[in-house]
């Protein structure tokens, strides 16, 4: 063997080792993203899991109608009290879907919404102010565009309440909370009734606290302030740290009937089997 044939010999096997390094850190490097990317799957779902329990989302949905075209003047109060209880639940960690002045369609819309959105985990909560009819042993909320003549177009033009209450309950809501500020003379029922009696108990489904403005057939007029009494009173008590949502209720419910001398009594029905608090350090 020359000189020449040693050199190429050498360079030969200098190539192939080179190689043989150049694959070997390939396969390595190869092995390692393997790993790491099994190792960021595992992390990605260890903190989806542990990030799903104790975490409860929270969904509301404000409704303030003030406009109808039927009465002799707009319902100021429930549009400020709209968007006041909206900007404090928005606060406390509620995702807020607010309509005012919502025709049936709106409010079809915003339900449907607020359908497609809660899970097994989520707290729900309604507030309506505005007009409100009972038709048979429902009450129903009434849109600003609604046309009314008789009982049955209560039940064609309103949303029942029962029938939003019923939706979250059917999605698997994990607590259902309702305000209903609605129990106002209004101009639909002197149509088809010699007087108005305001709104009809509200069936209570499991886990769910209702809170109305007024006691079952009762009526009530609106103050001249701001807001109206039974959303001034929630406010105020909603601002108190730690009270859980049926304690905010009841001292509502216990101030407007000291404050009206037992003039306007609001109901709160409960079947809640856990506590709900509104501000997110309560839970």
């Amino acid at each position: 063997m020359n000189l020449r044939q040693l050199d190429i010999s050498r360079r030969s096997i200098a190539l192939a080792a080179a190689l043989v390094g150049t694959v070997s850190l390939a396969i390595g490097a190869h092995a390692a993203l393997n790993m790491r990317a099994l190792d960021a799957a595992k992390a990605v779902s260890t903190d989806q899991i542990t990030g799903s329990v104790g975490q409860t989302s929270r969904l509301a949905l404000v409704i303030g109608n003030g406009h109808y075209p039927d009465a002799s003047a707009p319902l100021a109060q429930s549009i400020n009290d709209a968007r006041a209880l909206s900007s404090t639940l928005r606060k406390n960690g509620f995702d807020v879907d607010m309509v005012e002045d919502a025709s049936k369609d709106d409010m079809v819309r915003a339900v449907n919404r607020l359908k497609s959105r809660i899970k097994r985990d989520t707290v729900v909560m309604l507030f309506f102010g505005g007009y409100g009819v009972q038709a048979g042993r429902e009450s129903y909320m009434l849109p600003v565009d609604a046309v009314i003549w008789k009982e049955s177009d209560v039940r064609r033009q309103g949303v029942s309440i029962e029938g939003v209450l019923d939706m979250m309950k059917q999605q698997g809501a994990k607590a259902k909370l309702v305000v209903v500020d609605a129990s106002r003379r209004n101009p639909y029922e002197r149509r088809f009734r010699s007087y108005s009696h305001g709104l009809a108990p509200i069936g209570t489904p499991d886990n769910a606290l209702i809170l109305s403005s007024a006691s079952p057939g009762k009526v009530v007029d609106d103050g001249k302030g701001e807001h109206s009494t039974l959303v001034s009173e929630l406010l105020n008590n909603l601002n108190a740290q730690g009270s859980s949502a049926e304690s905010v209720f009841n001292k509502t419910r216990v101030a407007i009937s000291r404050a009206s001398e037992g003039d306007q009594v609001p109901t709160v029905s409960s079947s809640l089997l856990e506590d709900v608090h509104f501000d997110q350090a309560g839970g």
